[in-house]
């Protein structure tokens, strides 16, 4: 239902917009109606941006897929903290309050 009432305003947008618009791309020249040329620069920004996006997103799928290698034998005793990226660098200790 709802499929069908974005496709009825879209058959209203590209009637009403109806004026001859000069195109041109990659040295070929042409006339198309304005509610078409811009219906196809909006389907065409839309592939634009979700191509790339698609490529990543399986990109990152087959990264997540691999198998993971260990580095040697497990080491007992307490894990240390997941590396983060950032060094941490121990405080001083505070100096005691005054309280006056």
């Amino acid at each position: 239902m709802v499929f069908a009432l974005v496709l009825l305003l879209l058959l209203i947008f590209v009637l009403q917009n109806g004026q001859p618009a000069e195109v041109s791309f990659l040295g070929a020249h042409g006339t198309l109606p304005m509610g078409v040329a811009l219906l196809l620069a909006a389907v065409f920004g839309v592939l634009l941006v979700a191509l790339p996006g698609t490529a990543r997103i399986v990109q990152l799928r087959k990264l997540d897929r691999r198998p993971v290698e260990q580095a040697g034998p497990p080491v007992s005793g307490p894990t240390p903290p997941p590396a983060t990226g950032i060094a941490t660098v121990p405080l001083p200790p505070r100096p005691p309050r005054e309280d006056g």
